[in-house]
């Protein structure tokens, strides 16, 4: 993937921020501020609270959103945004790509969305405590309503992607962002609170992170003819590690990896198939509009 040298990454919303403990659970989340774990670990964290939680007594509507205990994740230092990142060589100061990232996907709906507001991204090592409770690493990255705020361990996450089975990549990071920011669409078009948390091929729950990937392909299509974009041009190999990560957070994949069998019952993400397909609409019509997976009768 190439990046464009003089983009203007001067309005980021890309930050830092410095933890002072180890990670904490996924038990704090606050009621009525939802947790969308939409990219990688987040499905694992679900799907294994989905199959093996009941008998282990957890409670799985707070891994969803609807718990009420405290948090006991690390405390969190935000540091500012990553402005020194303008005109900087990305292949020089790797850090900078979050921002090129960030950058890339919000200008995007900044003009496709009529009263988009930007949210944060903010990059943690562990753990970190967010207005929807703490989270450790293994939740992936995720969304949090309470914030409106995109949280990534980004050193986690090409390790995560790896143990999937994907490719990786900075392509594939970038899907990861999109999708996320997806939900922060959602969010503000109240899509997130109209949603039942529920499971299963089908379902709802699902059907809203379809509609996320949707939104990413969506996004690649239009940053690609934008000439003030931060992502330059994507390569064929690029594209084949956009859907390769699709499919490596598919819930029958996870499953599988797990070592588990295909249970469509507790399906919280959609399939791999399912995955790559909404992305493809997405990218292919390069219009929000596309992305109505709720009304979809067919996944």
């Amino acid at each position: 993937m190439e990046y464009r040298d003089n983009a203007d990454l001067s309005g980021t919303r890309t930050r830092r921020v410095g933890s002072s403990g180890g990670g904490g659970g996924l038990g704090g989340l606050g009621r009525g501020r939802l947790a969308m774990g939409g990219g990688l670990g987040g499905i694992v964290v679900l799907l294994l609270a989905l199959l093996v939680g009941p008998r282990l007594g957890i409670n799985v509507t707070d891994l969803l959103g609807g718990g009420t205990g405290q948090g006991v994740g690390a405390s969190v230092n935000p540091g500012g945004y990553e402005t020194n990142c303008a005109g900087v060589d990305v292949s020089k100061n790797r850090d900078c790509r979050w921002a090129n990232y960030e950058t890339a996907v919000q200008r995007y709906w900044s003009q496709a969305h009529s009263g988009y507001k930007k949210a944060d991204m903010l990059l943690f090592s562990g753990g970190v405590s967010t207005a929807c409770g703490s989270a450790s690493s293994n939740m992936g990255p995720f969304y949090c309503s309470g914030d409106q705020t995109v949280y990534i361990d980004d050193a986690f996450v090409g390790q995560l992607l790896n143990q999937l089975g994907a490719a990786g990549g900075d392509a594939a990071e970038l899907y990861i962002v999109a999708h996320e920011y997806g939900h922060h669409v959602q969010d503000l078009d109240g899509t997130l609170k109209s949603v039942k948390r529920d499971a299963g091929d089908g379902s709802q729950q699902v059907r809203l992170e379809l509609q996320a990937d949707c939104y990413a392909g969506v996004f690649f299509n239009n940053t690609l003819k934008d000439p003030a974009s931060p992502i330059k041009s994507v390569s064929k190999d690029d594209l084949m590690r956009i859907t390769d990560a699709a499919r490596s957070v598919g819930d029958d994949h996870i499953q599988q990896q797990q070592g588990g069998f295909v249970n469509p019952e507790s399906w919280t993400h959609g399939s791999s198939e399912q995955r790559q397909r909404w992305l493809g609409i997405g990218f292919e019509s390069g219009n929000p509009a596309s992305c109505d997976t709720f009304s979809a009768t067919d996944l």
